[in-house]
């Protein structure tokens, strides 16, 4: 798939290992924290069978984990379109972390990141970060619409789906420290006040109940 500068969208041994782990782990930390019950369970020694590990796995790969990582590939399809070389660099010693974390019932993930190099404008450096949020307010349509027609273990996955990525939109468009919003503010702060009320809002309707 070519792209503006000439440059194509490709993935090397390495990143795709990196992205493989992110993916991996994020499920097994939010396997954890999203399924207490089941971990009290199997330190217990009893009551757990394989199929409710399983399940609980899956769902947190299907929906967080898939969140985690579309994200960073969103940054990572922009970087490339404006001939950045970029690659997504999973950083393990914060994916331990997270799954410390999951087990001591508090939630934490920095999976790692996108990291480009080349010459870029400070517009095409605040669509670049713009991109990850937007790809998680896509997916929570999609997954929204998954909830309301999907049964059983696909409504699940839904349900969550929307949650996560509604909430991965707003937090990501924190205008603090290393996260997208601090860096489309500094390109535009009109369009930062547009995705912030876009990505934000959705995130401070369902923590204030506001939604069904």
């Amino acid at each position: 798939m070519s792209r503006r500068g000439g440059r194509s969208l490709s993935f090397s041994r390495t990143e795709l290992l990196d992205l493989a782990i992110a993916w991996l782990a994020l499920g097994v930390a939010f396997a954890i924290f999203l399924n207490p019950s089941i971990v009290q369970r199997v330190i217990r020694s009893g009551g757990v069978t394989v199929g409710e590990v399983l399940r609980a796995f899956a769902l947190a790969m299907l929906t967080v984990g898939v969140g985690f990582l579309l994200h960073e590939l969103g940054h990572k399809v922009v970087a490339v379109y404006y001939d950045q070389v970029a690659e997504f660099r999973a950083d393990y010693g914060m994916l331990a972390l997270a799954i410390l974390a999951a087990m001591a019932g508090f939630l934490f993930a920095a999976p790692g990141a996108v990291h480009h190099r080349g010459r870029i404008t400070p517009r095409q450096n605040g669509l670049i970060s713009l991109a990850g949020p937007a790809v998680n307010v896509g997916l929570a349509v999609v997954f929204l619409a998954l909830a309301i027609v999907g049964r059983g273990f696909l409504a699940e996955v839904g349900s969550l789906g929307m949650i996560v990525n509604v909430f991965l939109a707003g937090f990501n468009m924190i205008p603090f420290g290393p996260l997208d919003g601090r860096k489309v503010l500094a390109w535009n702060p009109l369009v930062f006040g547009v995705a912030f009320l876009v990505t934000v809002g959705p995130g401070l309707a369902l923590l204030l109940g506001l939604f069904p």
